[in-house]
């Protein structure tokens, strides 16, 4: 069993960090989740759920799931001392990002960021914007430059996708991946046959 922080934000694609925290849940890990303000309403109105019930179906999976207040900067998460395996946020949006960017530590999901960064642990970001300002490509070159993996919500489409969980998975099967957890969420490259 491995520790996770996971994040989602305001940024559209919260589906992909629901489907992140299954995947970790199925495999018996300990998620400490922090939703920024409108993270949990973007949430909301993407998957027409409310948090409350979104956070009963994923305890099917395991227990271990804890929420932190994103004002709380008293949780155990906001710590070097408090070790985790890894950190994700997702989506990300730019606004954390820059925030990130800049060791701001506003919240308790900027903090976690910067202990994963103070502390050399496994930081992703998955930023989900559409276009990218010099702004947001700066502050990202940034972070890629002092070891953080950003990993946008890009996905692939070599592999046939048929669903929107097609989708989905490709990109949260990269994460896991960036995290150290082989998976088959999705179809590796392989070599195609491009005379089909």
């Amino acid at each position: 069993m491995a520790r996770y922080i996971v994040g989602i934000t305001g940024a559209s694609g919260s589906i992909y960090g629901v489907r992140l925290m299954e995947e970790l849940l199925k495999r018996n890990h300990e998620i400490h989740l922090v939703l920024t303000n409108n993270g949990e309403k973007v949430l909301s109105y993407e998957l027409r759920k409310d948090l409350k019930s979104i956070i009963e179906e994923l305890k099917i999976f395991n227990e271990k799931l804890l929420i932190h207040d994103i004002n709380n900067l008293f949780a155990p998460i906001a710590s070097g001392s408090f070790k985790v395996d890894g950190m994700v946020i997702i989506p990300c949006s730019m606004s954390t990002l820059a925030e990130v960017s800049s060791g701001a530590s506003k919240n308790l999901l900027g903090r976690a960021a910067d202990v994963c960064i103070k502390e050399k642990r496994n930081l992703i970001l998955v930023p989900r914007e559409t276009p990218l300002s010099p702004i947001h490509l700066r502050n990202m070159l940034y972070l890629s430059e002092i070891g953080v993996k950003i990993l946008p919500a890009m996905p692939g489409f070599y592999h046939h996708p048929e669903s929107i969980d097609d989708i989905v998975n490709s990109i949260v099967g990269r994460v896991l991946e960036g995290l150290g957890i082989e998976n088959t969420l999705y179809s590796k490259w392989c070599g195609g046959n491009f005379n089909d």
